[in-house]
């Protein structure tokens, strides 16, 4: 069993544009809602691809209920813990050419009794691997997931963590057991500019040494890097065509854990999952009949000067 965690989750609602103009009015051709946030994300494809999960996130209002209601019907178990605020819904317009817009509301704060509930729920929970995703709402201060990660690891559990600033940063003392920072947030950790595959090789080795037990980290089209206690990894997917990058990571990450969570199978897993994700709408995740394993290839030898295309 997988748990998720996440802290401030969603509704996502999708829309398919021909072409998105500024300042005018645009006329969807297709539009979804999905249950959405980080954790909820990595649940959704874990479960897509066979793997029992069960979702603990801070519930209120409509929107939560409606949220829930979404999960459950996909066969996924809802650990809620009700809050007073109403839960946040986020808006993407994606356009025809690939480009994507994202609006993502700023979500309901936490009271400190909220706060202290939710870290009960993560608690009381029996997987072999707890998957911490996603910003922190209001009223969690950075020091949250470090908290929980201390808490995991006293139960006997594994941690993947996957969020960014100062909550990654303040997590890292705590030593959990995978981060999966994608470019941005790597520089952003580490202050390094990343041009090369070299250069998020250190940037990568740097969180570990600060605490980080492995790092699995997306580098977007370029692929991903995994670096751990037993070696360093590189790969890539070929994708025929970008619908969407929403949840993309995330699905990386189900795939990733949902294979074992360390070593070159688990990275060829996530990038799979990565690259079925992107192929599909919304935030729809990949099924195994999605998943393009042949086209996964995973670098004997880290390509250290290739350049970073963004």
């Amino acid at each position: 069993m997988i748990v998720t965690i996440t802290p401030n989750p969603s509704l996502d609602r999708t829309y398919e544009l021909p072409s998105l103009a500024a300042g005018t009015v645009n006329r969807a051709t297709a539009d979804r809602v999905d249950p959405g946030g980080k954790g909820v994300n990595v649940a959704r494809a874990l479960t897509a691809a066979g793997h029992p999960s069960t979702a603990v996130l801070p519930l209120g209002g409509p929107a939560g209920e409606r949220l829930a209601a979404l999960l459950r019907q996909q066969g996924i178990a809802v650990a809620a813990v009700p809050v007073v605020g109403e839960t946040r819904t986020n808006v993407s317009l994606a356009a025809a050419d690939g480009s994507l817009t994202k609006v993502n509301a700023p979500g309901p704060q936490l009271s400190a009794e909220e706060s202290t509930a939710l870290l009960a729920a993560a608690r009381g929970t029996e997987a072999a691997w707890l998957a911490c995703c996603g910003s922190l709402p209001r009223g969690l201060a950075p020091r949250w997931y470090a908290e929980l990660v201390a808490q995991v690891h006293a139960g006997g559990a594994r941690i993947a963590l996957d969020t960014s600033g100062p909550a990654l940063t303040a997590a890292l003392t705590a030593r959990p057991d995978v981060v999966k920072p994608n470019a941005e947030e790597l520089a952003e950790a580490t202050g390094r500019t990343l041009a090369t595959v070299g250069d998020a090789l250190a940037a990568a080795q740097e969180l570990r040494e600060r605490g980080a037990v492995q790092v699995l980290a997306s580098l977007g089209g370029d692929g991903m890097l995994l670096v751990g206690p037993d070696g360093v990894w590189f790969g890539s997917a070929r994708v025929d065509r970008v619908r969407s990058d929403v949840g993309a990571g995330d699905a990386s990450l189900a795939g990733f854990l949902g294979a074992g969570g360390q070593g070159p199978q688990a990275l060829a897993a996530a990038l799979a999952h990565g690259a079925a994700a992107v192929q599909l709408p919304g935030s729809v995740m990949p099924t195994p009949a999605d998943l393009r394993p042949e086209r996964v290839e995973i670098a004997a030898d880290i390509p250290a000067d290739r350049p970073l295309t963004g």
